[in-house]
């Protein structure tokens, strides 16, 4: 087996992983009920232009296609991102809000293990940062002049 053959395998089951990163949690976010609020909505909308990149990059791993998912996985990674700071600060005025006289160190653990999951929403992030390790000297990205 050549290493080209294990290299295409292996960003395959990278980009496969990824998409069924994203379907799983949009399946978790409806589980969960994660539709109360106009904001819960973005998770939905980061999972599905995720898969729709990841999709395409596996059906068509052409140049545009490999740097659209590269694109995408950037705005993905950083909505997860964000949604683990809103989280956090959600817990944290939750907190405040129930102990109000709590010393700091009190809150901060508190606000750890509050009603909203922090890292619910890196799952967008690690899911962004596999896809992008399967585009890691992808070969659709090499230039023609190379030898």
């Amino acid at each position: 087996m050549t290493s080209e053959i294990v290299d295409l395998r292996l960003r395959r089951f990278l980009l496969m992983l990824t998409g069924f990163i994203f379907l799983g949690t949009i399946g978790e976010l409806v589980l969960e009920e994660h539709t109360k609020e106009t904001l819960q909505f973005v998770p939905f909308v980061l999972c599905i232009i995720g898969f729709i990149s990841v999709a395409a990059a596996l059906m068509r791993p052409q140049m545009s296609t490999v740097l659209g998912l590269r694109v995408t996985m950037i705005v993905v990674a950083l909505g997860g991102l964000v949604g683990m700071g809103i989280h956090i600060l959600e817990n944290f005025e939750f907190e405040q809000e129930i102990r109000p006289n709590a010393e700091v160190g009190e809150l901060f653990i508190n606000t750890l293990k509050g009603p909203n999951p922090l890292l619910a929403p890196g799952i967008l992030a690690f899911a962004a940062i596999v896809a992008l390790l399967a585009t890691y000297y992808h070969p659709a990205l090499a230039s023609q002049d190379t030898p």
